[in-house]
């Protein structure tokens, strides 16, 4: 009894998953959340009925909400991507934030260079292409770093989502710069400049619903990101280096070459979502804007919930928007100041967990020990 009393539980690897457990962890650690986010609600004297159907109805029941909701969710969608992508190899990408910065950027810079001359699909598609580059660009530095010299892409990614903002930030309120708007206001009062009309992205009206372009876009990145994962020989190469890199580097595979091509895949897509946010959305470079978004971050959070699958990401974005949108329409005195993020980070922090019981199952030592201990 004296050495039972001083073990306990473990954690042990999994030998094999059942399938079923791939899609009961994520929708429980979503409710688990919920079911935590409504005790937090009752400390505060709230209802958590009462708040969970407000932010139901807002997000996706009322009238025009669901179209606010595609809005919210078409960042999140690209930078959940941007985050799955990157993870599945064992890249830890955390630069999302600045590959979107970088994307805005450089989509916003090419819509000024056309100008209002341009046709529409050519102003279009040079933003999405000048969004990718941008993004991967600013992830290829980390990528490289890992890869060469094998630096921790968690800091350095990181460390560069602030070069990216500062970068921003220079470009509107600290120079004369070619995206700042120099006359008028502008002189006095900083702003970017607002892209010609032929620039800005489409959207699709299916009678009340608004579906924006970019969305639409980033969902068919998605089935392509499926279709490259599981059906080409580089998915299968990022699902071999991504499970085990001594592996593949005996069967030939260069880990190296695979990390870096994946990293600027990553950012590319962040790259994308920055370019959306203009061409869709704001029509102007904002980095005050972007910064207080926080897209890159909540990305993470996409892919977690939807345990790196491009095809679940696209849903899962979906469901944060619209609790994003909730937020946003539902702000005043008797609404709970800080609700959306928390509920975010609860969502997070109920994956992670999850995700730890998909990986490894709980073992009770004391038991096996008293078992020894009664033989």
């Amino acid at each position: 009894m004296s050495i039972a009393s001083r073990v306990g539980l473990r954690l042990e690897p999994r030998v094999e998953n059942p399938r079923w457990m791939n899609w009961v962890v994520p929708i429980g650690s979503f409710l688990t959340a919920l079911l935590v986010g409504a005790v937090l609600l009752l400390i505060t004297s709230q209802n958590p009925i009462s708040v969970y159907q407000r932010i139901l109805e807002r997000g996706f029941l009322d009238s025009g909400s669901l179209s606010g909701t595609f809005i919210s969710a078409t960042p999140l969608l690209f930078t959940g991507l941007c985050a799955a992508v990157a993870f599945r190899v064992g890249f830890f990408n955390i630069g999302g934030e600045g590959q979107f910065y970088v994307g805005a950027v450089f989509a916003s810079g090419i819509a000024l260079a056309l100008g209002a001359d341009a046709q529409s699909w050519i102003a279009v598609g040079a933003m999405v292409l000048a969004g990718a580059v941008g993004g991967a660009f600013w992830a290829f530095i980390p990528g490289i770093l890992r890869a060469r010299f094998r630096t921790n892409e968690i800091i350095t990614s990181l460390m560069l989502n602030y070069v990216a903002g500062i970068g921003a930030t220079y470009l509107i309120f600290e120079s004369d710069s070619f995206w700042r708007e120099l006359g008028g206001t502008g002189a006095v009062f900083p702003k970017g400049k607002i892209i010609p009309l032929t620039a800005q992205w489409p959207s699709f009206n299916l009678g009340s619903l608004v579906v924006p372009f970019g969305l639409v876009l980033g969902a068919l990145i998605a089935v392509w990101l499926h279709v490259l994962q599981k059906r080409t020989r580089f998915g299968y190469e990022m699902r071999v280096v991504g499970g085990a890199p001594s592996t593949a580097r005996y069967a030939g595979m260069r880990p190296s070459r695979v990390i870096v091509s994946v990293a600027m895949i990553s950012g590319a897509l962040a790259g994308l979502g920055g370019a959306a946010d203009v061409g869709n959305f704001r029509h102007v470079l904002d980095p005050k804007g972007l910064q207080q978004s926080g897209f890159g971050y909540a990305g993470i959070v996409v892919a977690a919930l939807a345990r790196l699958n491009p095809l679940a990401v696209v849903f899962v974005a979906i469901i944060l928007g619209g609790i994003t949108n909730a937020g946003y329409a539902l702000q005043g005195p008797d609404f709970p100041a800080g609700l959306v993020g928390t509920l975010q980070g609860l969502i997070l922090f109920c994956t992670l967990g999850g995700e730890v019981l998909v990986r490894y199952r709980i073992i009770n030592t004391r038991r096996q020990v008293r078992a020894v201990a009664a033989s």
